[in-house]
């Protein structure tokens, strides 16, 4: 079987969804797979990607209305079984060809199948005022598909109310984009005091990119809720801090960055910037907790999420939008209600006073991340691909 990623991210660019692409086509080559990547001309060719996916086109220079007849000139060439797009509207500048493009695709006979994730369900821009327009892009993209596949239960909730698209609806989770996998020679008391953190502090950890949904504003609030009453809290921003998608991004760092300066928390935070994955592994390691305030809730959706969980950290985290069965407050992990720093802080305390839930939480945590592995979501996909082929 032949299968064609499309996706406006892949490495070396930094990016979630890049990530995910190698992990999944990684394991499907792995199966006998023969997996293709085409994507933007800033991932380079494939000697500079890693080791797993050996066939990656950096074609595509703008994701713009010319991107059908780009993708096209591609499948004859390849002829894959299924073009399965990757689809988040920042990786594809918010333009909304990509939307459109399996319907491009079927204007002529084809003799493949079309799939879709949805990394999650933002708009394309479209123009300004586009409103009701922009969903229906987005519907466009699962209407014309075969499949259509989404990784978290909010958006199973909001897609299975289109009738068009219910009956081809998969949900087929996320993995961890960083395994537990730190440099040889790892020690916890070295790493930890590389950033300055004795053996007896509390070291919180971030990781992943910041914006306005990450809840980085609330981490400032309640670190320093922390230093006020004296716990001897400090906080490890892991990984790059924008990516490479979204421009928005870094107007928000900047708002994190000066809110953290105004709380006088210079000291007691610690940016590693973007590092190997065996760096951030053994960043996570030398963390006592995970804190990752998303405004819109703890979802399956979020790669940072899956990495925290992969690596059996105790994780605070904030309610998510609908029903998780399996996310268990208290026992794989601590959710605390969103946009609120002093709840933060206190779940902190809590736990920073009770060394004992720390370690249930760990435990809850590595029990948890079982579900999740990516030889698993390459079978759910290998099913999905064989049912359409």
């Amino acid at each position: 079987m032949r299968v064609l990623f499309v996706t406006g991210e892949f490495p070396p660019m930094q990016g979630g969804v890049g990530d995910y692409t190698w992990a999944l086509g990684s394991v499907l080559s792995r199966r006998g797979i023969d997996v293709h990547v085409l994507t933007g001309h800033e991932a380079g060719p494939s000697h500079l990607a890693p080791a797993g996916v050996a066939n990656v086109y950096p074609d595509i220079s703008a994701w713009g209305w010319g991107l059908a007849d780009q993708v096209r000139e591609v499948v004859n060439e390849i002829q894959p079984d299924v073009l399965h797009i990757q689809y988040q509207s920042a990786a594809f500048d918010l333009h909304p060809a990509i939307n459109l493009l399996p319907r491009a695709l079927r204007k002529r006979p084809q003799s493949y199948a079309i799939a879709v994730t949805y990394h999650d369900l933002r708009t394309p821009y479209i123009f300004p005022k586009a409103g009701p327009l922009r969903w229906k892009a987005n519907l466009a993209l699962a209407q014309h598909s075969d499949a259509v596949i989404v990784t978290n239960a909010e958006d199973v909730s909001r897609l299975r109310q289109v009738q068009p698209v219910a009956g081809k609806l998969h949900e087929v989770p996320i993995g961890a984009n960083i395994q537990p996998d730190p440099p040889a020679g790892f020690q916890r008391a070295e790493q930890r005091a590389r950033w300055g953190v004795g053996p007896d502090e509390l070291l919180l950890c971030y990781f992943g990119f910041l914006n306005e949904s990450k809840g980085g504003e609330e981490l400032m609030l309640a670190l320093a809720r922390l230093a006020e009453d004296g716990i001897p809290a400090h906080l490890l921003m892991i990984g790059g801090q924008v990516g490479a998608s979204d421009p928005t991004n870094h107007a928000y760092l900047l708002r994190v960055q000066a809110l953290a300066d105004e709380k006088g928390l210079s000291d007691r935070v610690r940016w590693t910037g973007f590092t190997a994955a065996a760096e951030v592994s053994a960043n996570f390691f030398a963390s006592d907790i995970a804190v990752l305030p998303y405004r819109d809730g703890a979802s399956f959706r979020r790669g940072s999420l899956m990495a925290a969980i992969a690596h059996s950290m105790p994780v605070i985290s904030t309610e998510p939008l609908v029903s998780i069965p399996e996310l268990r407050d208290g026992e794989n992990i601590r959710l605390v209600p969103v946009r609120s720093p002093e709840a933060l802080a206190e779940a902190v305390t809590h736990l920073w006073q009770q060394p004992d839930r720390l370690g249930e939480l760990s435990q809850g945590a590595r029990a948890l991340a079982s579900h999740f592995t990516w030889d698993a979501i390459a079978d759910r996909h290998l099913e999905i691909y064989r049912a359409l082929v």
